[in-house]
């Protein structure tokens, strides 16, 4: 069963990073109206939350269910699930009030969504290669 509950949490965090890589194409599909973006990017932070929350539940289950405690690793994790919610909580506020009907504002940010859809994809690979070294034996998070 705890197998099962991992391997359901490695799926979703292939799933979660093949989305940060196709939130790409939002500020590329939106170049014309900038109402869409508007749209694309609250849809897109809807679905981000409940992807990244997917994924915190069954960090969490197979937390309690392996009696794993408390490790380097699994804090890091929490870590860095608190600052990606956080970060793409205040990306769509900042797009929500802007006013994307000046060129120049637009510009920025749809900048400023692909620079932080980066930093997100980077967080996540290297959460988990941090997670294959461990589970190889090269590093120890313990």
């Amino acid at each position: 069963m705890l197998e099962q509950i991992i391997f359901s949490h490695s799926i979703l965090v292939k799933i979660f990073l093949g989305f940060l890589v196709a939130g790409f194409a939002i500020p590329l599909m939106t170049v014309k109206e900038p109402q869409k973006f508007k749209k694309a990017s609250f849809i897109y932070t809807m679905m981000f939350q409940a992807l990244a929350t997917m994924i915190a539940f069954t960090g969490v289950v197979a937390l309690v269910m392996g009696d794993f405690g408390m490790t380097f690793s699994i804090i890091l994790m929490i870590v860095i699930w608190a600052i990606m919610m956080f970060i793409e909580i205040k990306k769509y506020k900042l797009i929500k009030v802007a006013n994307l009907s000046d060129e120049k504002t637009r510009g920025l940010l749809k900048s400023a969504f692909i620079k932080i859809s980066a930093v997100q994809v980077l967080l996540v690979i290297m959460m988990v290669v941090l997670k294959i070294m461990e589970v190889k034996g090269v590093i120890s998070l313990s």
